[in-house]
Formats: C-alpha cells, sequence, structure tokens
C-alpha cells in the first residue's frame, strides 16, 4: 500500500510549508499568547478586585467564552468584526479587517479567559501577608501588584501558561477554515493541487505531533527546575 504513496510532494513543499505556512502558525501563536495573557491578567485582577459588579462582568465573560466553540468563535468574530469598525467610525461600509487581524482578535479574547483563570490561580497562591506588608511599607494596590505579586504569581503558575500556549498553538489550525494559509491550511492547498491529501495530511499531523511533544518535555524540565528552587 505504501507504494502508492508520494512522498516527494512534502521535499518538494518544505520551503512553502514551514517559511509561509509555520512562520505564519507561530507568529499567531506568540502574538495571541502575549495578548491573552495581559488581557487574562487584567480580567483576573477584575475577578479578584473588592468591587462586585466588576468582578461579575468579568467571571460572566470567562463563562460566556468558555462556553463556546472556538470554530464558532472565529467564525462569529470574522463577520463581526468589520461591521464593529463600522459602528465605531461611523463609516457607511463594513472595515475591512483582514482575516489575520480578525483570528488574532478572536484568539487574544478566546484565550485571555483561560489564561485569566490561571493568573487568578496563580495569584491566589500567594500568600496574604506579602500584600499586606507590601502596603505596610507605603506601596500602593498598583504597585503590590506590580512588583510583589505578578512576578511571583506568573513565575508559580509559568508551566501552566506554557501548556496552554502549546494548546494555543494546536488550536490555530482552526483558521484553516478561513482559508488562511496557516501550516495546515499550506499542506492542505498542497494536497489538493497535487492530489496527495493523505501524505500531506500524515506529515502535517507528524510536525504538529513532534513541536507539540517537545514543547511539552521542555515544560515539564522547567516545572522541575521550579519545583526544585521552590
Amino acid at each position: 500500500m505504501l507504494a502508492n504513496f508520494d512522498f516527494d510532494v512534502i521535499r518538494r513543499s518544505l520551503a512553502y510549508l514551514f517559511i509561509d505556512g509555520m512562520t505564519f502558525t507561530l507568529t499567531l501563536t506568540a502574538l495571541a499568547a502575549a495578548g491573552g495573557l495581559v488581557f487574562g491578567t487584567m480580567i483576573a485582577l477584575m475577578r479578584l478586585s473588592g468591587y462586585r459588579v466588576m468582578g461579575w462582568i468579568a467571571g460572566l465573560y470567562v463563562d460566556f467564552m468558555r462556553s463556546l466553540p472556538l470554530v464558532l468563535v472565529i467564525f462569529w468574530f470574522y463577520f463581526l468584526v468589520p461591521y464593529i469598525g463600522q459602528w465605531i467610525t461611523g463609516s457607511s461600509r463594513p472595515i475591512k479587517v483582514g482575516a489575520f487581524a480578525s483570528s488574532l482578535i478572536t484568539f487574544i479574547l478566546f484565550e485571555a479567559a483561560y489564561f485569566s483563570e490561571i493568573m487568578r490561580a496563580g495569584i491566589q497562591s500567594i500568600s496574604r501577608g506579602q500584600p499586606a506588608a507590601a502596603s505596610a511599607l507605603g506601596l500602593t494596590y498598583a504597585q503590590t501588584m506590580r512588583y510583589v505579586v505578578l512576578p511571583q504569581a506568573f513565575r508559580n503558575m509559568l508551566p501552566v501558561l506554557l501548556t496552554q500556549t502549546i494548546v494555543l498553538f494546536q488550536d490555530t489550525s482552526l483558521v484553516y477554515v478561513l482559508s488562511i494559509p496557516d501550516f495546515l491550511g499550506a499542506a492542505s492547498k498542497v494536497a489538493q493541487r497535487d492530489g496527495r491529501l493523505v501524505e500531506m495530511y500524515l506529515f502535517a499531523a507528524l510536525i504538529y505531533f513532534t513541536i507539540s511533544c517537545i514543547a511539552s518535555y521542555c515544560v515539564r524540565r522547567l516545572q522541575s527546575r521550579i519545583a526544585i528552587i521552590r
């Protein structure tokens, strides 16, 4: 059966798959992780604030995002963001956002719900005596969070944050439904062009599996080192 496979199509397409496809995937993953972490930290601080309304809004946002399928959110924002831009700018036509910008906004907003819960757990893992000591030294709430609590929370939850980033890397393949040339999209185009669907999809699965396994191994090593330092 293997005699019918043409794996040479992979060799001929390596430049397109990695220079265009994988570069796009890694760029989207990095930007979405950074944006999701920043926005998620803000949501976590809202949930832990003493203001009940802010905590309720943040909790509602997290529950809402985590209850929706990601592919549905991708479609929703792809068609909705241009109309939101039209409403904000007062334009007579929907604003052209582009598939990349739309998918980036989608992943930032979606992943922020998960990053917020991770950061909330990290903040709550810090001893209450440390914020009290910072307050006694004259630090404001913002200074306490910036210099005392958040650095420790980020360090404590770094393995979990990186694990969620690996999940995000895998989820970026869903932008294929918008015909964006990420790694899976590039592999799909080559497969349909040359009529070699089995070979290309097997190769794409192998690449995603290899990268995810190596990244997971690195996270486990990092987690063991952090545990030793503690």
